[in-house]
């Protein structure tokens, strides 16, 4: 595969999971993230997240991931770059949603 295939096919990997995530959200929710600024952003500082925690490391066959560790991690990342100010409890419903993906990926 052609890097650039490979680079059309992550795009459309990651439109795929954006809209699973956007199908899980509260209808509330949905118009306080887009797409391309906030909620690419999110999932970018959750993968930081799992791999700065050593989760991706972990040889165990179940990890067990804190989501409010995580919500925390990713509140205080945007506070950090001057982001919006993010709702924990939102940001743990996206990372819930986006491990829900993870897994049915598998």
């Amino acid at each position: 595969m052609s890097i650039d295939e490979e680079l059309k096919q992550d795009e459309q990997d990651m439109r795929r999971e954006m809209a699973f995530i956007r199908r899980q959200l509260p209808i509330d929710m949905k118009e306080g993230y887009a797409d391309d600024e906030l909620l690419s952003w999110v999932l970018d500082t959750i993968a930081a997240y799992y791999y700065d925690s050593g989760v991706l490391e972990s040889e165990a066959d179940e990890v067990d991931i804190d989501m409010e560790e995580v919500a925390r991690y990713v509140c205080a990342a945007a506070q950090q770059e001057g982001r919006k100010v993010l709702d924990p409890q939102e940001v743990r419903l996206i990372a819930e949603a986006d491990l829900d993906f993870q897994e049915q990926e598998l």
